[in-house]
């Protein structure tokens, strides 16, 4: 080798094959396992592709069996209430006799086959009209009216049968506060054996009923009212509102609506009004007795355009009656023209409309005691309620 060249690299060619290795067992091992998982996922995908339903349905397919267990409810759940107290409440469908006019609504059985509702259910049926009576087994029967009262709206029927059907157990309105859960149960819409829940949220609601103006055929009702959120629609009128031991505290019978009327049909907005039982029993009892309700009065007449605190007797005769009837009650306890009643029982008084509902919702003899201001100063008296003879659209 002359002059111009390299030397030969180190090691020459056998040094340099020496380095290059293959894989080792390891390695190898790897390799394989990848292969077969590969080869694994492959298949399973061809078999799925191959044996897969066309439609996409899985005759194997199940959710499981359904679940087993009690359906007994406790007694005071509202499904409990429920059970025992759909059986008492029936359905009802009022017509005039010449099938141009109709109504429905809702009552309960009471003790000895009467059934309770309100008097705008079947007022319709008062000259010749005609009741049907469906229970909650379905069957069905016509009933009569025993005797109804417009001022209170309550009304007494008898079924020409009433299968067995369970009375109804009453309770205590007295007792009820603000916040108590009840129960309303009636046939909404037409909707038989419907309940629903709620709680009651205000008491003493003065709520005018029927006819407002007390020009029509019947005069309205006052009614101090309990007021539930448990949902009340048109049909719902005349069924029970019971506690939560299923005793009726309350007749459904009003309804507010967003235009502020309790006549609207329009659907539930959280606001029902219920008659108070203890208001209830004793109207039920003078029905049946005697075919008509005594009307709770003070035998005062009040002054309709007065606009300040309390309620205001009349100064002066309205309508040829005196503003104070003498010898009534309130006469006896020393009230006269022109005094302003401030408060009944404690309770602050609104308007008129409150003071009226509050006395057609006490009994005959009850009585009551009064804050009222004469000439700037406050005093006190206990009156007693006394029963109008001649009941007047006008109230008093």
């Amino acid at each position: 080798m002359g002059s111009g060249w390299a030397p030969p690299p180190p090691g020459g060619p056998g040094a340099a094959g020496a380095q290059r290795r293959g894989p080792g067992t390891g390695g190898l091992i790897a390799i394989a396992v990848a292969v077969a998982l590969v080869a694994s996922l492959l298949g399973s995908v061809g078999t799925y592709l191959l044996t897969r339903p066309s439609s996409g349905t899985d005759p194997s397919y199940s959710l499981g069996p359904v679940p087993t267990g009690a359906t007994n409810r406790p007694p005071d759940s509202v499904a409990g209430v429920a059970s025992r107290v759909l059986p008492s409440v029936v359905s009802l469908e009022v017509g005039n006799g010449s099938n141009t006019e109709g109504a429905s609504g809702s009552g309960f059985l009471i003790k000895n086959g009467y059934v309770v509702t309100n008097n705008h259910v079947v007022a319709l049926a008062a000259n010749g009209g005609e009741i049907r009576i469906v229970f909650h087994n379905r069957k069905t029967t016509s009933g009569r009216i025993v005797g109804r009262d417009p001022g209170s709206d309550l009304a007494v029927i008898k079924p020409e049968e009433t299968f067995g059907t369970p009375e109804i157990t009453l309770g205590n309105s007295d007792q009820v506060v603000v916040g108590d859960p009840v129960i309303a149960i009636g046939s909404p819409l037409g909707l038989t054996g419907t309940v629903t829940t709620g709680i009651v949220s205000s008491l003493n609601r003065p709520v005018i009923a029927g006819d407002e103006t007390g020009t029509g055929n019947e005069e309205p009702a006052y009614i101090s009212a309990i007021q539930t959120d448990a949902a009340i629609n048109p049909g719902n009128s005349g069924g029970p509102l019971v506690n939560g031991r299923g005793e009726v505290v309350g007749v459904n019978s009003a309804i507010a609506t967003l235009s502020r009327s309790v006549n609207s049909q329009s659907g539930s907005i959280g606001l029902g009004f219920a008659i108070p039982v203890n208001q209830t029993r004793r109207v039920a009892e003078e029905l049946i007795s005697t075919g008509r309700a005594k009307r709770p009065k003070i035998g005062i007449t009040l002054d309709k355009d007065y606009q300040g605190q309390g309620v205001k007797i009349a100064s002066g005769p309205s309508g040829g009656r005196q503003p104070v009837d003498a010898n009534g009650p309130a006469d006896k306890a020393g009230l006269k023209a022109g005094d302003v009643i401030l408060e009944m029982d404690g309770l602050a008084l609104q308007d008129g409309n409150e003071l009226i509902a509050l006395i057609r919702s006490k009994a005959p003899g009850a009585k009551i005691n009064i804050k009222y201001q004469r000439a700037g100063q406050e005093r006190t008296a206990t009156l007693t309620v006394a029963a109008d003879e001649e009941p007047r659209p006008s109230p008093s």
